[in-house]
Formats: structure tokens, C-alpha cells, sequence
């Protein structure tokens, strides 16, 4: 039993018939977020059988029909074959002599369909356990980068080897989870994944393409296989159904997690118990004020995110240099904890407030991987570059959390900003120009939002009386106080 001390992180799971949250909160503070809804479950992990529909030499890729709603995206980088004959050195076989259209492939999801992106796929098959992760395809052992002690490494593998049976085409890779594991554990899940494989295969016979021949598990199920670790306390599900389906499932695949699944019945609603509702309307915010006074802003688009670091009101310190070194210090992390809160993955672009020091630059990269060592996720965080920014990666699979619950602004056309009154009345006044040259009615009448009119009686009259007398017709306004700033109608009376 590990010490009290480090049980710290605690996992609130709401579950509603529509959708799945799930918050894994650390001393009273929320540092992940998940949300999974019914219409909208992911797709990696799925495994497919797929009907191929364009083969693209010039790109050397090929869409597959998969049965979504877009066709997915295949590279010759993620076909099984060509890995074989690069890891020997050898030339890749191009795309079209290894796939043509109509051909029947079994694939996996390896991203969602991001944007306008379909799914990007692979033929090399792994299907994950709580403890390996099974290959198929793949002869070979692998052993997690995070267990970094080497005797314990290759004693893992020597173990495995020893455990699989003597037919086994396939091989594995041994998760973190592995570490201290003992060979009942390690054969549990050894034979559970053979035995989904078994069952994946005997669909792949039977079904037409396209088809779903294996779907991941539920994001309940994923708590417990990948979140789950020695840190974690209790595990509170406000669903009863949910509950008892999570501990049949960790009865068998996590047998050492039962006793902290736990039905939460309380009153209040479990995420108001750690103020999960507030946090997540925080991190579909811009900005994020810092504690000292400082803040940053975060701005994802679709090729990168940005973070930016501001001290704003924080004037603490003996001096400036010490103010900057402070505020970045906090900002490296809180850019962590943002990092996880929000999902955000791909190219990060890190602005920290400009410091003289080397040593201070060297403080707060090293700050900022310590902080990042937490998050379970891959990434590769690079030094400060000679504009003073830190580039780093965070790999992404699924959708953010903000392209998970928000969309683009129907006012602003996704642009962040709305044209502003005055820009909006040249542009009326402009389209009556246009509009007088083609018909002749008694009368233009203007319907606009409050601003843009107030514009037009105010500073704006002067040139809206120029323009009735040149068209030579009435000119009225006419509030719509269910405009926008930017809608306006031009009636012709």
C-alpha cells in the first residue's frame, strides 16, 4: 500500500444518457479533462474493414470507405509492408502496386477526423490491454520509454518472453502499468488480447466492407486502463449502471483498482463537489490569470497553438528581471496544466516573457519539463530559439476540448472579431448606392442593430442626408433589436 500521501489524485466520472465527463482531480484542483458523447465517440482504436476507393500515386496515399462519414486517409508510411522493407534499408514498394481500388483491407484509427480531415488510418494493428499492448503483425518486444531503469527493462522482456506461447506470431509492447507487475497479471492480459485478436479475425471472415470489426473501449473503460495508476485515490461515478458495468470490468482486466470505484448518491452534483463546471468554462477561455497577477493568452488554430506570457499587474520582486523570472516560473506550470486541461496537441509555440539570464531561461525550461513529466501524453520540448520561444510537440489524437464543445462564431464567421458600427453603416450606405442604380423605389429603409442606427443619427446623419439627396429617395431607420452588429436589411418601400 503506497503512503497516504501520494493517494492525491482523485477521478469524478458524470455519466448521462448523452454524455460521458470525466475530471481527474489533483488536491483539489482539476488537471485533466474528458468528454465523451454518444453521437460523437471517437474512433481510434477501431479496427476496420475497409473497401479502398482512390488510390492518389502523386501523394502515394489512398482513401478507404470505412462506413463514417467522410472516407479515411491512408499514407504508405502507415501501410504494414512498407515498414518492413524500411527498417531493412530497402526502397518502399510504391502505393498502387500494393493497393487498388475495390481492395478489402483490415485497418485501425489512428487520428479522428479533425475539421474537414477524415480519419487517418494504419494496417499495422495494436490493440491495448491495461498492461501490453498486442501486435499482431509484429514480432517484436518493445518496453515503454517511461520505465527508464534498465534492469527492470530487460527483465520485463525476458519475462514476456517466457510467458507467450510458443505459436505467437505476433509481439507486444509492455506499458508502464507493467512495472511490478507479476506473470499472473502479465498472462491475464496476454491472453485477453489474443483472444479480442481471435475474435477480430473470425469477423474479418464473415462481414462485407465496410465493417466494424473491434470498437476501443468507453471512456468509463479507458479510465481504468490508462488513467488509473498508483497515485490514484478513489474514483467517484455518479451512475449506478456505470458503476457496477466498471467493476465487472476491473474484476477482471484491474482486479487491484476495484476497491476505489466507488457510487457517488450524493445531493450535490459531483462535479459541483470540485467546481469541475467553472474549470471547464476556464479552459474555453483565452486567457488565464495567474495568482501572481500575471496571465497568459492561448490561441489554437488549426496548424499550431500559441501561449503567450503576460505579467500584467504583478509588480512583485526586487527588480524587473526578478518579476519576469517569477511570472514565467508560475506560467511554465500553469502552460502544463493547460496543456492537459484543454487536449491541445500538435505544434505548441511557447512566448515567454523575455529574460536577460541565461540561467533564468535554463530555470524555467527546466521547470517546465518537470512540470510537463506528468502528463501522460508524448511530446518533445525543445530549448528557447534565438526569438525567445520555446517550440514544442504534444501528440494528438483526438479532438480538443474546445472543438469538442464550442463552434465557430455564426456573428463573427469564426474570425475572432465583428466589424465594427461605423464599418458596418459604409457598407450600407454603399449597397443603397448599388441597389438605387438598378431599382426605383419611393423609399430605402434601413433595419439595423441599435449601435449602427445611433451611428446614422449621430455622427454618421451628415453623410446618410448626402446620399438620400443624391439617389433623390426617402431614407428611414428602423431598429431590429434581434440584429447583430453586423446584420442589417435594406427594404425597398
Amino acid at each position: 500500500m503506497p503512503p497516504a500521501i501520494a493517494l492525491s489524485e482523485d477521478i469524478l466520472i458524470n455519466v448521462t444518457p448523452f454524455e460521458t465527463r470525466v475530471a481527474q482531480v489533483e488536491q483539489g484542483s482539476v488537471q485533466e479533462l474528458h468528454v465523451e458523447r454518444s453521437i460523437q465517440r471517437g474512433h481510434v482504436g477501431n479496427i476496420y474493414l475497409g473497401r479502398v476507393v482512390r488510390v492518389l500515386p502523386g501523394m502515394q496515399s489512398a482513401f478507404v470507405d470505412i462506413g463514417l462519414e467522410r472516407a479515411a486517409f491512408i499514407h504508405i508510411a502507415d501501410l504494414r509492408e512498407n515498414r518492413g522493407e524500411r527498417s531493412q534499408g530497402l526502397t518502399p514498394t510504391p502505393i498502387e502496386k500494393l493497393l487498388f481500388e475495390g481492395q478489402t483491407i483490415m485497418v485501425q484509427v489512428v487520428k479522428d477526423p479533425l475539421g474537414t480531415k477524415g480519419a487517418r488510418l494504419s494496417t499495422q494493428i495494436s490493440m491495448a490491454g491495461r498492461m501490453l499492448v498486442y501486435l499482431p503483425h509484429d514480432p517484436h518486444i518493445g518496453i515503454s520509454q517511461k520505465i527508464d531503469d534498465e534492469s527492470e527493462r530487460i527483465q520485463l522482456r525476458e519475462r514476456l518472453q517466457a510467458l507467450m506461447p510458443a505459436e505467437e506470431k505476433g509481439g507486444f509492447i509492455v506499458r508502464t502499468q507493467a512495472e511490478g507487475a507479476n506473470d499472473e497479471e502479465l498472462t491475464a492480459d496476454l491472453e485477453y488480447l489474443r483472444k479480442l485478436w481471435t475474435s477480430v479475425q473470425a469477423a474479418a471472415r464473415t462481414q462485407p466492407a465496410p465493417a466494424l470489426l473491434h470498437q476501443d473501449l468507453t471512456l468509463a473503460q479507458r479510465v481504468l486502463r490508462d488513467m488509473v495508476g498508483p497515485n490514484t485515490g478513489t474514483i467517484l461515478v455518479d451512475s449506478r449502471t456505470t458503476s457496477a458495468a466498471m467493476l465487472e470490468w476491473a474484476r477482471i482486466y484491474t482486479p487491484s483498482v476495484v476497491g476505489r470505484i466507488q457510487h457517488y448518491s450524493g445531493e450535490r452534483p459531483l462535479f459541483d463537489t470540485a467546481n469541475v463546471d467553472d474549470e471547464i468554462a476556464r479552459a474555453l477561455s483565452r486567457r488565464v490569470d495567474l495568482k501572481s497577477g500575471g496571465y497568459l493568452i492561448i490561441d489554437q488554430t488549426e496548424a499550431l497553438t500559441t501561449v503567450d506570457v503576460n505579467t500584467g499587474g504583478f509588480v512583485g520582486g526586487r527588480n524587473f528581471d526578478d518579476t519576469i523570472f517569477k511570472t514565467n516560473l508560475e506560467a511554465a506550470q500553469a502552460i502544463a496544466r493547460q496543456l492537459r486541461l484543454r487536449n491541445l496537441g500538435g505544434i505548441v509555440i511557447l512566448d515567454f516573457i523575455d529574460m536577460e539570464e541565461q540561467e533564468h531561461r535554463e530555470t524555467v525550461l527546466a521547470e517546465l519539463k518537470k512540470a510537463l513529466s506528468r502528463d501522460r501524453t508524448r511530446m518533445t520540448v525543445n530549448g528557447f530559439t534565438q526569438l525567445g520561444l520555446v517550440e514544442m510537440t504534444r501528440k494528438r489524437t483526438r479532438d480538443s476540448l474546445a472543438h469538442q464543445l464550442c463552434e465557430p462564431c455564426p456573428m463573427c464567421e469564426a474570425r475572432g472579431n465583428v466589424r465594427t458600427p461605423r464599418t458596418v453603416c459604409y457598407e450600407i450606405l454603399r449597397e443603397i448606392l448599388r441597389e438605387a442604380r438598378q431599382f426605383n423605389p419611393k423609399e430605402f429603409r434601413i433595419l439595423a442593430s441599435q449601435e449602427v442606427v445611433d451611428l446614422f443619427l449621430e455622427e454618421e446623419s451628415q453623410h446618410l442626408a448626402m446620399l438620400g439627396d443624391f439617389v433623390g429617395k426617402r431614407i428611414s431607420l428602423e431598429v431590429e433589436g434581434a440584429y447583430s452588429q453586423e446584420q442589417y436589411d435594406i427594404i425597398l418601400v
